[in-house]
């Protein structure tokens, strides 16, 4: 048998195992239509609903995505709003019997469905890499449905819009609200920058559900020129920048946690090992300080970063004291 004959062979056994596999393979769930038992199913389908349900905000739900009857993943592609109802014929024949029941799933009110029951349909579908620590995440610990946040029958729903998001967290997030009014504050109220820009609201592996591992990755996707490596690095700078910063407001400049000298003598005191006492630093050197023996002419009036401007790191050969 020749060498071709020998690779005609190998290419047929490959073509082979690779059908096996692919009949093996399982359809993707977010792919089939969901399972249901369609004798519940209304006979008329989404009109069925829609002869009563027909104003706003419910009709709303034909001006989403939800509503592509062409695609087979969103609702009205399967069982329209019974997709994410449940089986409700017993809800609509009802009305017409005069006994009428509440539908499948019920989102909202009163009488709305088990959390659980109610984020399993919106996981359904939406179950991908943005969401996969949802069980883990402080919203669901608080047993927080989608619903809670996300408005389905809007042609935009508001917490997806950024003008309108922050709002929809500051309905919860109260501390946050009053802090985005401080002096220094990201600019939330201004329309540059969202929630969501930092925190995944579906939950995270970082902390405070902040969207990277770490508070100083997040806050480097903006402050990329503070990132580094430099050739001389301010250790509290690399380890976290809440030591310095508080991140939704602060009524100091820069988001500082307290007044610069204040903030910089916590850590560079006369009586810390690695000591910056005198007319510069220390104790000594904020004014009016209980501890100060001298008010220093140096300091007053002025801070810190008036001559350790590179305090993030410097790149100079002669930047070890972060100097301009």
């Amino acid at each position: 048998m020749s060498v071709g004959d020998h690779m005609r062979g190998f290419a047929i056994l490959s073509l082979l195992c690779g059908l096996m596999v692919c009949m093996a393979t399982p359809t993707l769930a977010a792919d089939a239509p969901r399972a249901t038992n369609d004798a519940a199913l209304s006979a008329g389908g989404s009109a069925t609903c829609m002869q009563c349900h027909n104003s706003a905000p419910v009709s709303d739900i034909l001006k989403t995505p939800h509503a592509m009857k062409g695609d087979a993943r969103s609702p009205f592609g399967q069982q329209g709003c019974e997709a994410c109802h449940g089986p409700s014929d017993a809800h609509a024949s009802g009305f017409a019997k005069g006994t009428p029941t509440e539908p499948g799933i019920r989102f909202n009110g009163p009488n709305a469905s088990p959390v659980a029951q109610r984020n399993q349909v919106c996981l359904g579908c939406h179950q991908d890499a943005k969401r996969m620590d949802w069980d883990s995440s402080k919203h669901h610990a608080n047993n927080l449905a989608c619903v809670s946040c996300h408005t389905i029958h809007v042609a935009k729903d508001p917490v997806l819009v950024r003008t309108t998001q922050p709002e929809k967290c500051f309905s919860c997030h109260a501390q946050q609200r009053a802090e985005s009014f401080q002096y220094s504050h990201h600019p939330i109220r201004e329309g540059k920058v969202v929630c969501s820009d930092c925190h995944n609201p579906h939950g995270s592996a970082g902390p405070s559900q902040l969207k990277e591992f770490t508070v100083n990755q997040t806050c480097y996707n903006c402050h990329a020129d503070k990132r580094g490596p430099m050739l001389w690095e301010h250790q509290p700078v690399r380890e976290n920048c809440l030591n310095c910063h508080t991140p939704h407001g602060s009524s100091q400049p820069r988001l500082m946690k307290e007044p610069m000298n204040f903030l910089c003598s916590s850590c560079h005191s006369s009586s810390a090992s690695h000591y910056s006492g005198g007319a510069f630093g220390g104790k000594g050197s904020v004014p009016g300080s209980i501890q100060a023996t001298a008010s220093s002419a140096l300091a007053n009036q002025r801070t810190c970063v008036n001559c350790h401007s590179q305090v993030h790191g410097s790149n100079s050969p002669n930047g070890t004291w972060f100097f301009r």
